[in-house]
């Protein structure tokens, strides 16, 4: 037997991506960012509330997006506690934060993968949006590459969110192959 849960929407894991940008003043800043994810093949998509980062967006037009992975969860959580708008995030968190090559936005050196990223659409203003950049180019450690080149998971630890548990999770091991698996029921 089922049961209901009523109209929860938070049952399912989601990743834990670090979004930074530059302040009116260049100052770099992070945040924690779960409502977001890859929305075709070159694009990333992501709501955000009233927050620094949003407003350094909206008039910046670039972002910087890493996956949190289990080495950095301490700075992901923390770019998710503490607010840019009160504190220099990049410099309490002692990470290394590097001006790209591609957008007006900061990387995180600390992160093994960043995605640089330009607004292509902003659904909304400085006090929340929804908003979809342009992937321009992806920056990734050597180390967590496998032999063809390709991101290793095993290497790369991502995390997700449960928000029902309220806890980072990491992704887990590989259960079948995409668009294999299921020939056996064709």
């Amino acid at each position: 037997m089922k049961k209901s849960l009523g109209n929860a929407g938070e049952l399912f894991p989601q990743s834990v991506f670090i979004i930074a940008s530059y302040s009116e003043d260049g100052t770099p800043n992070a945040m924690n960012a779960a409502w977001a994810g890859e929305c075709s093949r070159h694009e990333i998509c992501f709501n955000i509330g009233d927050h620094q980062t949003t407003e350094n967006i909206v008039k910046r037009r670039a972002f910087t997006v890493a996956p949190a992975t289990v080495a950095t969860v301490v700075t992901a959580d923390y770019f998710g506690i503490a607010t840019g708008r009160r504190v220099n995030k990049a410099q309490q968190s002692g990470l290394t934060f590097t001006k790209s090559e591609h957008v007006d936005a900061p990387v995180i050196e600390e992160y093994p993968l960043t995605m640089e990223c330009e607004v292509t659409a902003i659904d909304g203003d400085e006090h929340g949006a929804r908003v979809v950049g342009r992937i321009v180019n992806v920056l990734v450690d050597e180390n967590i590459l496998d032999a063809d080149g390709k991101v290793d998971f095993d290497k790369f630890q991502p995390l997700v969110y449960d928000a029902a548990h309220m806890t980072y999770r990491v992704v887990g091991e590989e259960v079948g192959g995409a668009w294999s698996v299921g020939k056996s029921l064709a």
